[in-house]
């Protein structure tokens, strides 16, 4: 400052100087900085992807990202170095401001002391306080206590406090305090704030870490910034505002520049941040929008109940109500024919296996939501965990951390092909696999054979929900019809009927003397409910008439009253009939001619019926028997684990 001061004059400009020099010195550090943000961004997606793969283990996530950060050297606390420095600079400056006579004019300690006494004299100023020396500049400077400080005969020394000091820029004295003085003055702070208001927006937008960032972290520090400009702006020597605002605006083009030098773009992948970050965000909002406050705290005691029961041996998991028909017929074969108690955890607070597990004590029901379950399978402990859902460990929900030698089994929930229905590797890590019949045998040993996959316990367990429906369909006494009734039972994944044709579809049958029932996915509903809400809504008028629109997926009525199904890849196909050598396919442009082939297809009924049940015999494994089998095969695989653990412990 005294060298910037030296060479210009003037104060105000000595501070934007000493602003500059400052900026040009610290510019590696600001180069530094600058590479750091761009790497740690650069990491986000790698950062992203081990939050989603251990969502709700913070231990874990922990040890993951700092062994990331290890393998990237980078230190998380490098960040605030650059805060440290500004920090120092400033306190540094404000220091320097409070005392010109000490770090300006050079003056002898001798000479201050005599300026401050007479100073504390004449104006009643504590000769203590920290804006002493401007006090002293101030009275010197005056015409009213000129005769007063020519009599300490100090003239060389007086000199320079009257001819050499000029505090004056831009028509305002910045030794003077905004706050102390008021009037024009306080436009200062107000500009302090605009420029860092300024440097913040301009960091939001193009730094790349800071753009990155929430809207709370972003506007949270935007506030702090803008505060702290007013508080300093106000409250110290305008000339520390003159700082602040040079150094905002040189920030803002220092920005630039490195932008320009180092540009982010050519080293973060941001189309994967992009998408990690999507994927983070739904996991995060997993069942908030339906969890009310009485499910939380029923979830909350249902998770420490399940934690706090020790050797859990059989653990069932549904996604919800509709799920419990898949494992029926193999729960109840073990509940008479065992004493296995049955560990059932479902994500619908409304399961119907909270009833079950009232009257039947080897039942224990848990309520655990999407969110909290990705936690509850990582910290699971049992000897065989029973599944309908798909890709295990290969998105959110994993194998167990904790117990590494836990049997999963899948059991189908639809008896299709396994290749052309799931994703590929859906199956892949788990242990066994119920298969609906001999066809999913070839299909999954030809895959692990592709991908080089150890191999998995196959089991022809048969497909029980089948002879539910056979059952159900018994039970019910044929009663007479005055018209068939259609049963439309789309899929859900892309280019599903009720994304497509729906509406040529129902405008050609509504015309017809028929029933008709549409029975979306109950994922569909699930993902795409104002769609659903829509198309509902706008057959609002056809509602009771010919036409419903099928919602609670507990019942299968539907599925075994019906005449004819209509549908696309959807497994009610597989349930009703064999599509290609049973049925008749329909392309979407002759959609409209869907009446012809209705009545074509109703008037040979009983050929229908012939070749149904030859080709269920032929594909469905054990029909009759599927629960008898895996319940079998899950009592026996237990007996196997039980016994294990008691050879090990006498060895």
């Amino acid at each position: 400052m005294h060298a910037c001061y030296d060479l210009l004059k003037n104060y105000g400009f000595a501070i934007i100087l000493f602003t500059i020099i400052t900026k040009i010195i610290l510019l590696p550090i600001g180069i530094w900085v600058h590479t750091n943000s761009i790497k740690i961004v650069k990491m986000a997606p790698q950062l992203n992807r081990i939050k989603i793969a251990f969502f709700g283990d913070r231990d874990t996530i922990a040890e993951e990202q700092s062994k990331l950060y290890k393998e990237a050297r980078y230190n998380p606390l490098s960040s605030l170095i650059p805060l440290f420095v500004q920090i120092v600079l400033l306190m540094g400056l404000v220091h320097t401001i409070y005392r010109p006579m000490t770090y300006i004019l050079d003056m002898h300690k001798e000479e201050m002391e005599a300026f401050v006494h007479l100073t504390a004299q004449l104006t009643g100023v504590d000769s203590q306080i920290a804006s002493i020396q401007l006090n002293v500049i101030r009275a010197a400077q005056s015409m009213q206590w000129g005769s007063a400080f020519e009599a300490l005969n100090m003239g060389e020394a007086l000199g320079k406090i009257i001819r050499s000091l000029n505090f004056n820029f831009l028509g305002l004295d910045i030794s003077l305090v905004p706050a102390e003085v008021g009037g024009l003055m306080l436009i200062v702070p107000l500009i302090a704030a605009v420029s860092s208001w300024f440097l913040c927006h301009v960091q939001n937008r193009s730094n790349v870490l800071q753009s990155e960032q929430g809207n709370l972290n972003k506007y949270g520090t935007m506030a702090l910034s803008v505060g702290l400009s007013l508080y300093l702006g106000a409250f110290v020597p305008a000339g520390v505002a003159v700082y602040w605002v040079a150094s905002n605006l040189l920030g803002v083009l220092q920005l630039a520049l490195l932008n320009a030098l180092i540009n982010p773009k050519k080293h973060v992948d941001f189309q994967a941040l992009e998408e990690t970050k999507k994927e983070l965000e739904t996991l995060s909002h997993l069942g908030e929008a339906t969890l009310s406050k009485e499910d939380r705290k029923r979830e909350k005691e249902d998770y420490k109940r399940f934690f706090s029961i020790a050797n859990k041996h059989l653990v069932f998991y549904s996604e919800s109500n509709g799920f419990y028909k898949y494992f029926r017929k193999t729960i109840e074969y073990l509940l008479t024919h065992s004493n296995v108690t049955i560990h059932y955890i479902t994500s619908d607070p409304k399961d119907s296996i909270f009833n079950f597990a009232k009257e039947n004590s080897k039942i224990k029901a848990y309520y655990i939501g999407e969110k909290k379950l990705i936690t509850l399978m990582m910290k699971l402990e049992a000897d065989i965990v029973v599944m309908t859902m798909s890709d295990l460990n290969n998105y959110h929900l994993k194998r167990s951390y904790v117990q590494k030698d836990i049997e999963y089994v899948y059991m189908f929930h639809y008896p299709l092909s396994t290749h052309m229905v799931l994703h590929t590797g859906a199956l892949d890590h788990y242990d066994t696999i119920m298969c609906v019949g001999d066809f999913q045998f070839a299909e999954i040993k030809k895959q692990e054979e592709i991908y080089h996959l150890p191999a998995k316990k196959l089991i022809a367990s048969g497909y029980g929900q089948l002879e539910l429906l056979q059952e159900s369909h018994d039970k019910t006494p044929p009663s007479p019809r005055e018209r068939p009734t259609v049963l439309i039972a789309p899929s859900w994944q892309q280019d599903n009927l009720l994304d497509t044709c729906i509406h040529d579809m129902l405008q050609s049958l509504l015309k017809e003397n028929a029933d008709i029932v549409v029975r979306p996915h109950p994922e569909y509903v699930k993902r795409y409910k104002p769609r659903m809400d829509a198309l509902i809504a706008k057959y609002a008028d056809y509602a009771g008439d010919n036409l419903t629109f099928e919602l609670d997926f507990t019942s299968n009525a539907s599925l075994f009253d019906s005449d004819v199904v209509i549908t696309d890849w959807s497994g009610a196909a597989y349930e009703f009939a064999l599509r290609d050598q049973i049925g008749i396919r329909v392309p979407p442009e002759d959609i409209t001619k869907i009446p012809e082939d209705l009545k074509r297809v109703l008037s040979s009924a009983d050929e229908y019926t012939k070749k149904i049940a030859d080709i269920r015999d032929r594909l469905i494994a054990n029909y009759g028997h599927s629960g008898e089998v895996t319940g079998e095969y899950l009592l026996q695989s237990l007996r196997e684990k039980i016994e294990q653990r008691k050879t090990g412990k006498e060895e």
